[in-house]
C-alpha cells in the first residue's frame, strides 16, 4: 500500500510518497528533472515488497513547494533535510536524472548518509549535453522556472566537478538506458572508472528505464542492496 505525506524541511515543504513495512530499512527515490514521485510508482512498489520506500518531489516539482530558488545543491541540502526530519540515518540512495545528480552530491558531501547509491540515466559531471529534457506535452507539474537554472548546472557543472566523483565512499551502481536514451552512454563508463567502488550496467528501456522496464530496474537495486 502507498502512503502519501508532506514534510517541512526549513522553508520548503516536500511531498513524498512510501512503500513497504514502516520498520524496513529506508531507501529514498529521487525524480529527474521535469518529473515527479509518480515516476518511481511501479517500482516503488516492487521495491516496497523487501524495503521502506521514500519518493520525494524535489523542490518545484510536483505537490512539493516551488519557491523562488532553484539549484542542485539546493536540492541535495532539500534530501539531507528530509532525512533529518524523518529521522533516516543511512539509506540507500537512487536518482534518475537530475535526481541522481543530487543523490551524487549527498553520497559527496554526506558519505556517513549513504549506504548504497544508484545513479540511472545520471548526467555525468562534465560539460556537454545535460541529456533529455523534462516533458513538456500538455499541463505539466513543475515549475518551468526549475528547468533552465538546472540545465544550466548540468550542461556546465564546473571544471572540477569530476574530482567529486573520487569522494563517493559508498559502493555505487549506475544504470544506463542503452541505445534508446538520449544520453551520451560513454560518458556513464567515464564516471564509472572514477568512482572508487563502482559497477556499471545496462538495462535496455531508453532514458526513463525505471519506468519502462521497472521489474528489472527493481531487480537490480534489490540485488544490488543485498549483495
Amino acid at each position: 500500500m502507498e502512503d502519501q505525506s508532506v514534510v517541512d524541511v526549513g522553508d520548503v515543504r516536500l511531498a513524498y510518497r512510501a512503500w513497504g513495512d514502516a520498520f524496513g530499512s529506508p531507501v529514498v527515490l529521487l525524480h529527474g528533472l521535469g518529473g515527479s514521485a509518480g515516476q518511481w510508482e511501479a517500482a516503488g512498489a516492487l521495491l516496497g515488497q523487501e524495503w521502506r520506500v521514500y519518493a520525494l518531489d524535489l523542490r518545484g516539482h510536483g505537490e512539493s513547494d516551488w519557491p523562488d530558488g532553484y539549484g542542485l545543491e539546493l536540492m541535495a541540502e532539500d534530501v539531507v533535510g528530509f532525512l533529518d526530519e524523518l529521522e533516516l540515518d543511512r539509506v540507500g540512495l537512487v536518482g534518475h536524472g537530475m535526481g541522481g545528480v543530487v543523490a551524487r552530491l549527498v553520497a559527496q558531501e554526506h558519505s556517513d548518509r549513504v549506504e548504497r547509491l544508484v545513479l540511472v540515466e545520471t548526467p555525468a559531471p562534465f560539460p556537454g549535453d545535460p541529456g533529455p529534457a523534462g516533458r513538456a506535452d500538455g499541463p505539466v507539474d513543475y515549475d518551468e522556472n526549475a528547468v533552465p537554472a538546472v540545465r544550466d548546472q548540468l550542461a556546465d557543472p564546473g571544471p572540477d566537478a569530476a574530482d567529486g566523483l573520487g569522494d563517493i565512499v559508498s559502493p555505487t551502481l549506475i544504470i544506463t538506458g542503452g541505445p534508446e536514451s538520449g544520453m551520451e552512454q560513454h560518458r556513464q563508463a567515464d564516471v564509472a572508472s572514477l568512482v572508487p567502488d563502482c559497477r556499471l550496467i545496462t538495462v535496455p528501456g531508453g532514458h526513463r528505464p525505471h519506468e519502462t522496464r521497472a521489474d528489472l530496474v527493481a531487480a537490480h537495486i534489490t540485488e544490488f542492496f543485498t549483495s
